[in-house]
Order: C-alpha cells, then structure tokens, then sequence
C-alpha cells in the first residue's frame, strides 16, 4: 500500500511533464480512497521539477531488487 512520503515509480511516461517511465517520485498527498496521488519529482540536487496528480495507476511502489538510474531532464 502506497503511503504519504513514500517514494514510487511512474508507470508511463508523461512528457507534458519531462517525465519518463521510471522516473521516481515522492508521494506527498493522497486523494480520497486512493483512487490518486499527488506525486513531487525533484532533481538529484534536490531542485522540484514538477508536482503533479496521477492515477493509481500511474504510479507503482518501489520494488526491493530496483536500482535508481541517472538521466538528464529534457526540457519540457
């Protein structure tokens, strides 16, 4: 079960956004019946690049055998 401040994958990619499959955020809200999240992407400075609301279906829970991969952000 996905939880406030827990980290979590998204599902697909959302290019509106500059977002990628894979690209890893932080939950930092939950909407009714977690039917969805509001989800903050950061840089690896630490910099916001975007929050936005997804579907539960747009984001999954980190896997235990994952490992985080670098990429550059495009602009959007």
């Amino acid at each position: 079960m996905i939880k406030e401040h827990d980290c979590v994958v998204l599902t697909g990619d959302l290019s509106t956004e500059g977002l990628k499959a894979g690209d890893i955020g932080t939950v930092v809200h939950i909407h009714g019946g977690r039917k969805g999240y509001e989800v903050e992407f950061i840089t690896l400075a630490g910099e916001t690049v975007t929050v936005v609301t997804l579907l539960s279906s747009q984001v999954r829970p980190i896997a235990r055998r994952e490992i985080a991969h670098v990429r550059a952000l495009q602009a959007a």
